[in-house]
């Protein structure tokens, strides 16, 4: 591969983007930002053929979209900072704890961004920052450059936001919902962190990034998500700050022998009533042809958009799920039993 810098193309305010900083700074990769600014857009959706960030521009002048794929690629490229486990059982935890992340928490960040007017007003200019000063949101702002900016959240909640929160069953009605089960996650995660580091010990993987980078991006940033980590607060701030400091490359490995951190079984119970409702059915009634779909995560019947993407990244998890013979492998098969979870990436 070519030497150089990596450019991270996307947003301070954006899931995603902060999961692929997160992994850059972990991995100790070169690399510096360049928002998508407004001026820039049309020249980086033509030449990614995409308007989804984040995007990677490589030394070797490639332009990447989809942390799914880059993340692993980083993890082959840059191999004295590994982020994948090469044993058996933490590598099939490591990809399917990604894909739930990945696809779950994506609600919460929508909701909590765009339902409630006063987070609209609060991320307007935060977006601005990037998009149309070119400079990030820890610069303040002159009463001159809020003025200017006020617009903005008001603008993107009616052009999207409003939207991809009816789409994804999270609209204002679904408040007590949203809330309710981000508080049985903060419950999961805080009995997992009270020994744990990060979700598979002391070392960070992909699935941590993915955590890590709504986090940063929404769950500490914005001000109503904020408000509802209560007692949790702490821990969410401490752990997520982690990633977006200077890292000590002498960080810890993961369990010897394959073995995984006992709490772990706390996040796969809250992962196989809430994340793995939702993917079973979205896939089901999006192979069957269905606009809608219509499932039960704790709360009574959500209904919500079926989404293309959430087979593709199963298959994904599927593909390396069968690398490594999770289908024969005892150990993997021991954990997941009777969750239904290997079932549903190896159908």
């Amino acid at each position: 591969m070519y030497k150089g810098d990596y450019q991270l193309v996307g947003s301070e305010m954006s899931f995603f983007t902060r999961k692929l900083e997160a992994q850059l700074r972990f991995q100790n990769i070169p690399w510096s930002w360049r928002f998508k600014t407004e001026e820039r857009k049309a020249e980086l959706e033509a030449r990614a053929g995409t308007h989804f960030i984040p995007l990677l521009a490589t030394p070797d002048k490639w332009l990447l979209n989809d942390t799914i794929a880059i993340g692993p690629m980083l993890n082959e490229r840059f191999p004295q900072h590994p982020v994948v486990p090469e044993s058996p059982l933490q590598r099939a935890c490591c990809y399917i704890l990604e894909d739930a992340f990945n696809h779950w928490l994506g609600r919460v960040c929508v909701h909590s961004r765009w339902c409630y007017p006063d987070n609209v007003t609060w991320v307007g200019p935060r977006f601005g920052a990037n998009m149309m000063l070119d400079r990030s949101i820890e610069t303040p702002f002159s009463a001159d450059e809020l003025e200017q900016l006020a617009g903005i959240g008001p603008m993107m909640y009616e052009g999207f936001g409003k939207n991809v929160c009816q789409y994804n069953g999270v609209g204002p009605d679904q408040a007590e919902a949203v809330k309710g089960d981000f508080q049985n996650m903060l419950d999961a995660l805080a009995a997992h962190f009270a020994n744990n580091d990060f979700l598979l010990g002391q070392r960070p993987c992909l699935a941590d990034f993915a955590l890590a980078g709504a986090s940063k991006a929404h769950f500490i940033c914005d001000p109503e998500p904020t408000s509802w980590l209560g007692e949790h607060r702490e821990m969410m701030f401490d752990y997520t700050e982690r990633f977006f400091t200077d890292w000590d490359t002498t960080t810890d490995s993961w369990p010897e022998e394959d073995q995984l951190p006992d709490t772990l079984s706390v996040l796969l119970d809250y992962l196989q009533g809430t994340y793995f409702k939702f993917a079973t059915a979205n896939i089901a009634a999006g192979l069957a042809g269905e606009k809608y779909y219509e499932y039960d995560y704790g709360f009574g019947l959500t209904r919500a958009r079926t989404q293309k993407r959430l087979n593709v990244a199963r298959l994904h998890v599927q593909d390396e799920l069968l690398r490594l013979g999770a289908d024969t492998n005892i150990t993997i098969k021991e954990v997941f039993a009777g969750r239904g979870i290997l079932e549903h990436y190896l159908a």
